[in-house]
């Protein structure tokens, strides 16, 4: 933008509003944009307090504040705050990177007002102006052509690479950019009423599922119904032996916040946010935290074919010269009907394929007459050889219209077709006696890496979909050179056992909505690239929803992961990261079910067997910020990636883990017997000493469960170690000096300490046979054969 407007006499006929009617129509139609959720900070810190671990957290809260507990309820105040917090700044400042990704300079259009041309914000135009573009132009809003003929690249909006002409009275949509032309035109439509934004209005009523919300929920349910049983058999117990309700009361409140997995969302926030930090070096935005542990788990890649599997440019694929003419002498006089200054894409592919300097004598343009849509055809006059020939290119059916002798060239053009290609025809010869010289065909190329990748993602297990606004024969061409499959289907199989193709071919927007609501129903975790605004709303459907470099606004708002760069090598980035967090997200959420399951039949079998609380409601806190904030370090450790989709089989887990949570469990109260039959320890002492075995136990089960096979496998993380180390220092220091704890002597503490790391080595052999027997529980993935 920014040329300088026209003269007035560019139009005729058309007045345009004066300044006076633009303002009361601008007041009653708004702006011309699409307008943006608002996004209330408040408000969305706040939904961080939402949820089944909050809600619990909540629970207990209230109930320690009516018991007067003012630092226990201190305390889980605490854990709620850092829960929010962490998980809101991390993903504001997700959103605070897209919104710079997003800025631009304002776009400017020429506009007629007061019976002047002059240059406006797009966004103040309104329905019934008058506006001019011409070549380069971006279409500001939704425009009935009324003057001249354009032509326009629509492939953000529709999907198609093809060029589209427009003249007198055909309707061009905002959001569409002019590559060959001028016109003017009257504004029809503007802001959420133009194709643009009603297709924007489609991505509100998407959402897909959290995959994170699923299984905290399924975990707690699991938790719940232990400490439901529990907590029955408590107050059976209490009612047996008359213990007062005072007693009681805190006990089961004990049970309820121990079996809370209170940093889960705090930590899964923090290794996505430092997987997002690491993919943001390899090209890759993260908008929503969630999507990279979802991309694990995706299953599905729908690929939009236009700009994300292809180049969105036009190349020569093959000429066809008529005899007795070469490739090179049909190309030369192809450029002779081309333009460079009009930067046609087909004009431009020719001239880029045509040979050095090839020419069988000198040659001068005399006449040249551009592309005109009425006749389908350019033309140009050229001296050469001291003769005048008149040189033709355009469609087949126009261009062998002008010849003699008439050809058919219907079988030649049906065949470049069906490979995909869009055919053009050339005529040369004097005027009056033009002969056939050739046909010309143009594909939008593959970009260069799309096969790897497609290979590369069927690796990894997950099944690409091409999908494509194009026809049938295009996407069947573009798939094979790809490798993507060759099973195509046109538009209306979308919602019908989408997974029996490979293709889908004719798409429109809602088409590419419902195809990924039909995966997801089909129990896939879906994924969809794209870049244009029939995108967005599939984007924001798909679990992860890709918006590649060259993507829209409205694509890069609606999907969770933004790709900043070239190129398709962020989708495998995000896949690789997203299992590597999974990897990571298992270990901690195995963890806290066995010390869960631990700690909860621990303190009950300690009441019912000695008559008193095994250990105080203050510890069992102290206990969640030495154990489960210690572990968060699990966010940040080593791990390598499954070559499969992730899934997550709550039940499976919950199997493993009961079986290592009863080792723990006899070592835990083998320590206790050990503290009151051998040690003769009085009530206070044995409560440190039961806090002590659960602190040093739940340290030991984080690098018993982190290596699926013998735990020296892999070197963890220096941050794991400094955390542990730092753990078991200030809990040994706390327990020797007797700080929040009756004292125990460090020889007893140092002993405990052996003990557990000892007992983790023995478990580790059975726990290798366990999780082998339900490794395959632990991933998923669609076989590409149907």
């Amino acid at each position: 933008m920014g040329q300088a407007a026209p003269e007035p006499s560019a139009v005729t006929g058309l007045r345009g509003w004066t300044t006076k009617e633009a303002a009361t129509r601008l007041r009653d139609v708004g702006p011309n944009r699409v307008p943006e959720p608002r996004r209330r900070p408040v408000l969305a810190l706040l939904r961080k307090l939402s949820g089944p671990v909050p809600w619990m957290l909540e629970a207990s809260l209230v109930l320690e504040i009516v018991l007067h507990k003012a630092t226990e309820a201190a305390i889980i105040a605490a854990l709620l705050v850092v829960n929010a917090i962490l998980s809101f700044t991390q993903e504001h400042r997700a959103q605070q990177a897209l919104a710079l990704l997003r800025s631009r300079l304002t776009v400017m259009t020429r506009v007629r007002r007061d019976g002047d041309w002059a240059l406006l914000r797009a966004e103040d135009i309104v329905p019934g102006d008058v506006v001019y573009v011409r070549m380069g132009d971006i279409i500001p809003a939704d425009l009935k052509v009324a003057e001249g003929a354009i032509l326009l690249d629509q492939s953000s909006l529709t999907g198609e690479s093809a060029p589209v002409e427009a003249r007198v009275d055909d309707r061009v949509f905002a959001g569409s950019v002019v590559r060959r032309g001028e016109a003017t035109g009257v504004v029809e439509a503007t802001g959420p009423r133009t194709y643009f934004g009603k297709t924007a209005e489609l991505v509100g009523r998407a959402r897909s599922a959290s995959q994170l919300e699923a299984l905290v929920l399924g975990i707690v349910k699991y938790l719940v119904a232990l400490d439901g049983v529990l907590a029955g058999l408590v107050v059976a117990y209490a009612l047996a032996r008359s213990l007062p309700f005072a007693e009681v009361v805190p006990f089961t409140l004990m049970l309820l916040i121990a079996s809370v997995p209170v940093a889960l969302p705090a930590t899964f926030t923090l290794a996505t946010a430092l997987g997002s930090v690491e993919l943001v070096r390899r090209g890759v935005l993260v908008t929503r935290l969630a999507a990279v542990e979802e991309a694990a788990a995706m299953q599905v890649l729908c690929s939009d074919k236009t700009g994300t599997l292809t180049e969105n440019r036009l190349t020569l694929a093959s000429a066809h010269p008529s005899a007795p003419l070469d490739r090179d002498e049909l190309l030369q006089l192809a450029a002779f009907a081309c333009d460079e200054a009009t930067k046609d894409p087909l004009d431009v592919a020719i001239l880029a394929a045509r040979p050095a300097g090839h020419s069988a004598s000198p040659a001068t343009r005399l006449e040249f007459t551009p592309f005109d849509p009425a006749t389908k055809r350019a033309e140009a006059l050229v001296r050469r050889s001291g003769e005048t020939i008149r040189v033709v290119k355009g469609a087949p059916q126009a261009v062998t219209a002008l010849v003699e002798p008439r050809v058919d060239v219907r079988a030649d053009v049906d065949r470049l077709g069906a490979d995909g290609d869009r055919v053009l025809a050339v005529a040369a010869g004097p005027e009056g006696r033009l002969r056939f010289a050739g046909l010309l065909a143009f594909v939008d190329p593959p970009r260069p890496e799309s096969s790897r990748l497609i290979e590369r993602l069927r690796g990894l297990g997950v099944r690409v979909l091409m999908v494509t606004g194009d026809t049938v024969a295009t996407a069947a061409s573009v798939a094979r050179q790809l490798g993507v499959g060759d099973r195509v289907a046109s538009a209306e199989h979308v919602a019908r056992a989408p997974l029996d193709f490979d293709v889908f071919a004719g798409v429109l927007p809602e088409d590419k909505f419902q195809l990924v609501r039909a995966l997801q129903s089909s129990g896939c975790v879906v994924g969809m690239t794209g870049d244009g605004v029939n995108d967005a709303p599939a984007l924001k459907q798909a679990e992860v929803g890709i918006a590649v470099a060259s993507a829209t606004d409205v694509a890069r708002a609606a999907a969770s992961i933004v790709l900043t760069q070239a190129g398709l090598e962020g989708i495998v980035a995000a896949i690789e990261t997203g299992r590597r967090i999974y990897q990571r997200m298992l270990t901690y959420t195995l963890n806290k079910i066995i010390k869960t399951i631990e700690i909860a039949l621990f303190l009950s079998i300690g009441l019912f067997a000695t008559g008193a609380l095994v250990t105080s409601p203050r510890l069992i806190l102290l206990l969640l910020f030495t154990n489960d904030f210690v572990t968060m370090s699990i966010a940040g450790d080593r791990v390598s990636f499954s070559p499969k989709p992730d899934r997550w089989n709550v039940r499976s887990l919950v199997l493993s883990a009961s079986v290592l949570a009863a080792a723990w469990l006899a070592f835990s109260l083998g320590v206790l017997f050990v503290g009151a039959r051998v040690l003769h320890l009085s009530h206070a002492p044995l409560q440190t000493l039961a806090f002590l075995v659960l602190v040093f136990g739940g340290q030991a089960n984080v690098y018993l469960v982190r290596e699926r096979g013998r735990f020296w496998a892999s070197m963890p993380s220096p941050w794991m170690l400094v955390a542990t180390t730092a753990d078991l220092l200030i809990v040994a220091v706390l327990a020797s000096t007797g700080t929040w704890m009756a004292p125990l002597a460090p020889s007893v503490v140092g002993a405990l300490l052996l003990a557990a790391v000892v007992f983790m080595s023995l478990v580790d052999i059975g726990k290798v046979r366990l999780f082998a027997r339900t490794a395959d529980t632990n991933g998923s993935t669609i076989a590409d054969d149907g």
